[in-house]
């Protein structure tokens, strides 16, 4: 009964298009007066408690450093050596989009800062080699998903701190998924490319070429290797390592490419706190909702329950991802996260699936849901840079939705794609 009053308060509380900082409060709180003798207290005491904790200190530092990064000439050194690398290829200009997308996701952990920082030079670069709008749009949202799953991602901190598991293994587990949908993703450039008969450069760069625009990148490319680096070689924690990252964000875009000047500084550093302040709000009181499923033994019923309707832990993941693609398409994805990891991941975890493969199983669903109409975040960046319409780009990016399914499906059935790099690690 208390599960039953919970959720048709907070499906009712979304629906009216509540915050979901404050719907998370509401819902716990009604439940609580209602059903259970809990003191209300409680509320308010996990919310605080929750976020006493240190890990939660990388999420404002990554989204200080995303936004430097955006702002301080890295994005465009970036997609300068990724043209170098792929921009012969037939349809080589929208894989630049999504290498340079690969090579943004491992400093932003962001995937609407990686469509924004790198589909505003992308996209009119596309439309002007006469590619079809609509495409280079939706591929720039498409490759900015890959911004939440290579290291460092924002979900992934936040995941990692709902399931209480490593940050640093869940780093690891995202690196092959991602490139493995960035390459993905390539080929879809290059049989669309192929079918509209896109133009493209037909002569390969020279390697001189290649190296320069490399020294340009280089000070970029190192900002993964600081933070991965850092953390696997036991130097910091990945919340030192987001502050390394913004402090090295901060000398490279004023000191090397010098194109960090103060009033941008305090741009980056007011969008920080605002967005920071915003999802700090959900995670305290998601602690307080994920403490009160805990108390009312919630996750236990819900996994009964689906174990009632299949036997079979592969169709049980099945439902889940359908379940998880579908809430992607209305709920933002850190929301998500905090939601609905305190209730599925002990129903997973009864099937045997680890906590890390199944934080990658969520992030990739809900990533799908940033190029799923209507919520689709990504969609609403690239028609914006674009002024292509949102109706259009959905269009244009389903056979981009499909294959990231299909990789889904594959990371979900097959862990050695997610967990083979933990276990050669020793993890």
């Amino acid at each position: 009964m208390e599960g039953v009053i919970l959720f048709a308060i907070l499906i009712f509380t979304i629906a009216l298009s509540i915050p979901i900082g404050i719907t998370l409060g509401l819902s716990t709180a009604i439940s609580m007066a209602l059903t259970s003798n809990i003191p209300m207290e409680m509320l308010a005491q996990k919310a605080v408690t929750g976020l006493d904790s240190f890990p939660l200190l990388a999420i404002p530092f990554f989204i200080l450093a995303g936004a430097l990064m955006c702002n301080g000439g890295i994005s465009r050194r970036l997609v300068n050596f990724a043209d170098a690398l792929v921009g012969f290829i037939t349809g080589g200009l929208a894989m630049v989009t999504v290498l340079a997308c690969m090579f943004f996701a491992a400093i932003s952990g962001s995937g609407p800062a990686t469509v924004s920082a790198i589909g505003s030079f992308m996209i009119p670069s596309m439309v002007d080699r006469k590619y079809d709008p609509s495409f280079a749009a939706a591929i720039s949202a498409a490759a900015g998903t890959i911004g939440v799953i290579i290291p460092p991602s924002i979900p992934f901190v936040i995941y990692s701190i709902v399931a209480q598991c490593s940050i640093g293994d869940m780093f690891i587990a995202g690196i092959v998924p991602g490139i493995i949908i960035g390459l993905a993703l390539m080929t879809v450039c290059y049989f669309t490319a192929k079918k509209n008969n896109y133009s493209y450069v037909s002569k390969p760069p020279t390697l001189k070429h290649v190296w320069e625009t490399f020294k340009e990148a280089i000070w970029a490319l190192f900002v993964p290797v600081i933070i991965l680096g850092g953390i696997y070689g036991g130097i910091f924690t990945p919340t030192e390592a987001a502050v390394v990252a913004v402090a090295y964000s901060i000398f490279v875009g004023k000191f090397i490419y010098k194109e960090l000047d103060f009033k941008t500084l305090y741009e980056c550093f007011r969008q920080a706190a605002l967005i920071n302040g915003a999802t700090e709000f959900m995670i305290g009181l998601s602690m307080a909702f994920g403490a009160y499923l805990a108390m009312a033994q919630i996750p236990a019923h819900i996994a009964a329950w689906m174990h009632t309707m299949t036997g079979s832990p592969m169709l049980l993941l099945l439902e889940i991802n359908i379940f998880l693609l579908i809430i992607g398409c209305f709920v933002d994805n850190i929301a998500a996260v905090i939601i609905l990891t305190p209730i599925l991941l002990p129903v997973v975890k009864a099937i045997g699936i680890d906590p890390i493969h199944f934080g990658l199983i969520i992030t990739v669903n809900l990533a799908c849901g940033f190029i799923s109409p209507p919520y689709g975040i990504n969609l609403f960046v690239a028609t914006a840079i674009s002024g292509v319409s949102i109706e259009k780009i959905s269009k244009a990016i389903l056979p981009s939705f499909i294959v990231m399914v299909l990789c889904l499906m594959l990371f979900t059935y097959y862990p050695p794609l997610t967990m083979g790099l933990l276990h050669l690690m020793g993890k």
